[in-house]
């Protein structure tokens, strides 16, 4: 195609209201060539507003697959990050569960005076971790632990539910759970209605006792010199 037909192209496209980038593309010249021969050509109100409309979903578009490609980036980082954490962690230890139990019970152990030893979370893999932390290196025995589950007004519907979900997720009888609903939440229902299991507090039967030899434990942790 020649340069004139070129032009001739362009005006015809312009003048059925085609954007000055969807004519360059089209004919493969430059959008400047297109704006020079375009110039004095006036868009219709309405395929000015047809433009607009492209523009902005177009932008959408690309905005969402910006997101798209952000999100699989993401993904993609967690799951080599995953991968090499397995490589790395194969087995753990009596003395390395000991020393991870230990940090666990720092940050998420019950610590104030007069309450027995117990670890709070929501998080099953934690709790899970916990209770084998509690029975391998501290002897506690599964018929001590007193587990109390903890859940606002919104989830009373599906206390059974979640009893079962700790019992399963645990590995105790039912007679070892007690259910705390907590009157004072709002009574909000939220996306995860359905997947929520309350909280969990892990109590050791008169564990008072064991606190004090954990909280000890941990104060020699932190007392202690670091080596290579």
């Amino acid at each position: 195609m020649s340069k004139v037909q070129e032009k001739q192209a362009a005006i015809a496209m312009r003048r059925a209201g085609c954007s000055i980038k969807e004519i360059a593309t089209k004919l493969n010249v430059s959008k400047g060539s297109v704006s020079t021969w375009c110039q004095e050509i006036t868009l219709t109100k309405q395929q000015s507003a047809l433009l607009k409309q492209k523009q902005v979903t177009a932008g959408s578009a690309g905005r969402q697959k910006g997101a798209d490609m952000n999100r699989q980036k993401k993904l993609d980082a967690i799951a080599e990050a995953v991968q090499a954490a397995r490589k790395q962690i194969k087995i753990i230890t009596k003395r390395e569960l000991f020393f991870l139990g230990l940090g666990l019970y720092w940050g998420e152990g019950v610590k104030s005076v007069g309450s027995g030893a117990a670890l709070v979370n929501s998080d099953p893999a934690l709790l899970v971790l916990g209770k084998s932390w509690f029975e391998t290196c501290l002897q506690v025995d599964p018929t001590d632990f007193r587990p109390y589950i903890y859940i606002s007004q919104t989830h009373v519907d599906r206390q059974d539910v979640i009893q079962k979900f700790w019992m399963k997720t645990l590995q105790l009888p039912r007679a070892q759970f007690k259910i705390i609903i907590l009157q004072d939440r709002p009574k909000k229902h939220y996306t995860n209605h359905r997947t929520y299991f309350g909280v969990v507090s892990l109590r050791v039967q008169k564990g008072t006792t064991l606190k004090y030899k954990i909280q000890a434990l941990i104060t020699a942790c932190a007392e202690a010199d670091y080596v290579d």
